[in-house]
């Protein structure tokens, strides 16, 4: 990812296409997310590019997706991608943000109808190092927000088996590839099948 025009003047489908190539070889290339394919290729994945450039900026904006995921039949958007490139860039700032949106879920009175999951350049999971391969199942090219529909998740749960083991898998594939072999997946130079 390189340094970023301003908001105002940024092409915003270079931006999309940088997150659909991540989904794309990555999540779903390396199946870390088994669910991701099926609504990826039936184009039920909504991508929306934020010029965010503050906290509430961003809220508008997420209060406008929850609302319409909500009110959006499954068929046509199962789930969203907000993607954020200008806020949000530190981790540690981006994860005191997830505290906040789980009030927004509790104030639009979606919670146990949506949930958010969260994609960052520099995620990092409890008692891990930066470093760590594993925390890649879980990094983005840009800050994002992922809202899902609980339902969609528990149809996907209950037709992949053991799907508790995911995490495992998806930390034991990574650590096949390593950072280096992650990168050329990113890059489009190879698959999990390749090392």
């Amino acid at each position: 990812m390189s340094a970023l025009p301003p908001p105002a003047t940024a092409d915003l489908s270079v931006i999309e296409t940088e997150m659909r190539q991540w989904l794309e070889r990555a999540v779903i290339g390396l199946n870390l997310c088994p669910f991701a394919k099926s609504v990826y290729i039936k184009n039920q994945v909504r991508f929306v590019v934020s010029r965010a450039i503050h906290l509430d900026a961003l809220l508008e904006e997420l209060d406008r997706e929850l609302d319409l995921l909500a009110e959006t039949d499954p068929a046509d958007v199962d789930t969203t991608l907000l993607i954020h490139p200008w806020v949000f860039q530190d981790f540690m700032d981006f994860n005191d943000l997830l505290e906040i949106t789980d009030q927004v879920l509790l104030e639009h009175q979606l919670e146990g109808e949506l949930q958010i999951a969260a994609f960052h350049p520099e995620f990092q999971f409890a008692d891990t190092e930066p470093d760590d391969v594993g925390n890649y199942s879980n990094r983005a090219p840009y800050p994002t927000l992922h809202l899902l529909r609980e339902a969609s998740i528990d149809r996907a749960v209950a037709a992949f088996p053991e799907a508790e083991a995911i995490y495992l898998r998806n930390i034991e594939t990574l650590q096949k590839l390593g950072h280096e072999g992650f990168a050329k997946v990113l890059r489009g130079d190879g698959t999990a099948e390749d090392e």
